[in-house]
């Protein structure tokens, strides 16, 4: 009876250890990771950000999952240049990076967070735009990622814009017979990847950059009757008229023309014009399902972290614009949902500020790499634990792309937007302008409220950021790519 007893605790003490073994091991396993990253879409674009008109289930079922960041910007509002701000965690003025400048240099790149993640041992997988070279000599253009492409472990990306029709994209040519639409075939790689990484049984980070909703507008005929019978609302902004007391500089870009040239003004135009953007997007939420399923199907769901973003905003004629990169909400604000299974709060909706340049802090911090002193960017797991958490007081928009007369600084905090227009043409009745909105208590911009006097001091201290600002600039900012200039243009006269 006493070797029994002893044998029966030898066996007991031996189940506890090999179960408090397993609890180890498990509790250290590193999670997977996907991004999902669109090209142009603003965030009035799914149901869970206030839209009644558009269907996307799959992202619905996303947001009910894990928490919708209902203030979230790109730092730069155009594709090549928030695509390195993405990948780097770092400013524009830091990385170098954008049409009319240059390429990221290999210096900005090797801190990125698919280098860092692969060092870690993660198995790194990209599909979809690249959108930026890398180069110290400003090479690369129309073969953006050709050379990034060697620190992945899958490559199903393509160079310069890509293609709608897969087989125009050999990364993607395996895939065009059945998946003739380049959206849905990037998930099929997707998928490809995850089982690739499950056979090796190495946690893995998937970033899905889609094309879509970006012209040309050609969506996947799949989904022709989604939106047939569909009459799309107008926000509170739209129109010409919504945008006569905004400055004279913002007009001065391709933005206001493309109002009328692309069939805003009218509503027979609009209506089409809508139904082929949102179609777009609804391939693109079928694509995020295909990969969903294939989640719950391995049984990695509950350890896979699920981030979901676009690179810049989309105006759809808010204040009588088209197209993006002005710092006003629809050109400059985009959807974020981050789901983490094992989050407690589900279903949130937060207004704590967060930038474009947060999510690669954000994925680094999931995997327990430790993030670069050199990223701008901050981790939003925090926010995920407690959606009133601010982990940002202040962030910056930096506008430095085509026509000089709309280049601008803007920063933002809690509920103020400061834009500091530089432009002045005294012949043209141009000056240096100042814009200052209220976002919480009037979210579609209707009135500068820079020069009313009871908002002085508000319009001080958002000076007072813009001034911090423009300082990290100059002592972070790259002197070279034709960026040192602005050091001086920005400065408030």
């Amino acid at each position: 009876m006493k070797y029994k007893s002893v044998f029966f605790i030898m066996m007991l003490f031996g189940f506890l250890s090999l179960q408090s073994c397993n609890s180890q091991v498990q509790k250290e396993k590193k999670p997977n990771i996907i991004f999902f990253f669109t090209d142009d879409q603003s965030y009035d674009t799914q149901k869970d950000f206030g839209n009644p008109d558009v269907k996307t289930p799959n992202l619905d079922i996303l947001a009910s999952k894990g928490v919708a960041f209902k203030r979230h910007y790109n730092t730069t509002a155009i594709c090549m240049a928030s695509r390195a701000n993405v990948m780097t965690g770092q400013f524009e003025y830091k990385t170098g990076c954008n049409f009319d400048h240059g390429s990221l240099k290999t210096k900005q790149w090797s801190t990125s967070y698919p280098v860092l993640l692969r060092e870690a041992g993660y198995n790194v997988g990209f599909a979809g735009k690249f959108g930026f070279s890398v180069s110290d000599t400003n090479g690369g253009w129309k073969k953006e990622g050709e050379v990034a492409k060697k620190d992945f472990d899958f490559w199903a990306g393509s160079p310069h814009q890509t293609s709608y029709k897969t087989i125009e994209n050999k990364s993607l040519a395996k895939y065009a017979e059945e998946y003739p639409h380049s959206t849905r075939a990037y998930g099929a790689a997707s998928i490809d990847f995850i089982r690739k990484s499950v056979e090796e049984d190495k946690p893995f980070c998937m970033s899905v950059f889609f094309k879509a909703p970006h012209r040309p507008v050609e969506p996947d005929p799949m989904f022709d009757s989604i939106y047939a019978n569909t009459t799309f609302r107008k926000l509170p902004n739209y129109g010409r008229e919504a945008g006569e007391h905004l400055s004279k500089q913002s007009k001065m870009g391709r933005q206001y023309p493309r109002f009328e040239g692309w069939g805003y003004d009218k509503d027979e135009t609009y209506q089409e014009a809508l139904r082929k953007y949102n179609q777009l997007i609804y391939g693109v939420d079928y694509s995020i399902g295909m990969v969903l399923e294939e989640l719950k199907k391995s049984g990695l769901e509950e350890n896979t972290i699920i981030i979901f973003s676009s690179d810049n905003g989309y105006f759809n004629g808010s204040h009588g614009l088209g197209s993006k990169v002005l710092p006003y909400e629809e050109g400059a604000r985009t959807p974020l949902i981050i789901v983490d299974p094992n989050q407690k709060n589900k279903a949130i909706k937060t207004t704590s500020l967060s930038g474009n340049v947060d999510i690669s802090a954000t994925i680094l911090d999931y995997a327990g790499v430790k993030i670069p002193e050199v990223y701008d960017g901050k981790s939003l797991a925090e926010v995920l634990e407690n959606p009133n958490k601010q982990v940002r007081n202040t962030l910056p928009i930096i506008q430095v792309w085509g026509p000089k007369a709309t280049h601008c600084l803007t920063v933002m905090d809690n509920q103020y937007k400061y834009v500091y227009w530089y432009y002045e043409d005294k012949e043209k009745g141009i000056h240096p302008t100042e814009e200052l909105f209220d976002i919480v208590n009037d979210p579609y911009e209707m009135q500068n409220i820079a020069n009313q006097s009871k908002y002085q001091s508000q319009l001080e201290e958002m000076r007072a950021l813009y001034d911090q600002q423009l300082e990290h600039w100059k002592n972070e900012g790259v002197k070279y790519n034709g960026y040192a200039k602005y050091e001086s243009l920005f400065e408030r006269r």
